[in-house]
């Protein structure tokens, strides 16, 4: 069985640690004045990988915050997989050459799926497909606009150009504390063929152990963002159930 990694979630906005609502740039949280730091203490926590966001970049349509990521993989030895505003091979080398392990394409995967089949092909096993979701739709530009595309439509198509692994967010779940939409990260797995990591919702320790329990549906991991910050998830804690159960 594929092992399951957890992510905790770094959202990065005018250099900032922060949350949002809903996707909602309106209802921000800010959480630390450095990403570095906080990248630091979830891995003194244990984490391997951090789930990082450039929220600028996704609005911008072009990488922002890439230096605050640059000093999360300088300053630490965890995996770091970034998404935001990443629209162009030249935004692919330069997260990939400044030591981040995998680039997320979200946006693009539906406004340009030539391109993301090309950065599948180049970088095989370092390009991750993010799907956002509204609704059953795919949400795009910082899940401003909505695109019309049916998620699983989306993905079975990048699955058959190579991607192998998919964040799905349900962004009715997103921030909320309100659990994970687990029937739809399950349901997505089994329509692509391909690995899922479920993003959004999760509020406590039965909600990753429900995802831990589906992991034979292809769900590979789970990115935790407010959790962590209110204190409702522990991450030695929430690591330390992943390892035992895998």
């Amino acid at each position: 069985m594929t092992a399951f990694n957890l992510f905790p979630a770094i959202d990065i906005r005018n250099g900032k640690c922060v949350r949002l609502r809903q996707g909602d740039y309106n209802q921000e949280t800010v959480y630390g004045d450095s990403p570095a730091e906080m990248a630091v203490t979830f891995a003194e926590a244990g984490a391997e990988w951090v789930h990082v966001v450039d929220l600028d970049g996704a609005r911008e349509k072009k990488p922002i915050n890439d230096e605050a990521i640059f000093q999360i993989a300088k300053e630490t030895d965890v995996m770091i997989q970034i998404g935001g505003g990443i629209r162009t091979e030249r935004d692919v080398k330069h997260y990939l050459e400044g030591g981040v392990e995998r680039v997320i394409l979200g946006s693009v995967a539906v406004q340009n799926p030539a391109f993301t089949e090309k950065m599948l092909q180049t970088y095989p096993g370092r390009i991750v497909i993010g799907l956002d979701a509204r609704n059953g739709q795919v949400a795009v530009n910082g899940w401003l606009e909505s695109s019309g595309v049916q998620v699983e439509e989306l993905a079975i198509k990048m699955k058959a150009a190579g991607a192998d692994t998919f964040i799905f967010t349900d962004i009715e779940k997103d921030g909320m504390l309100q659990g994970p939409n687990v029937e739809a990260n399950a349901a997505l797995a089994k329509a692509s063929g391909a690995n899922v990591i479920a993003s959004g919702g999760v509020t406590h320790l039965d909600d990753l152990r429900t995802l831990l329990h589906n992991r034979e549906d292809g769900l590979v991991g789970a990115i935790v963002g407010k959790a962590l910050y209110t204190g409702a998830v522990d991450l030695e804690e929430a690591l330390k159930e992943v390892r035992e159960s895998c």
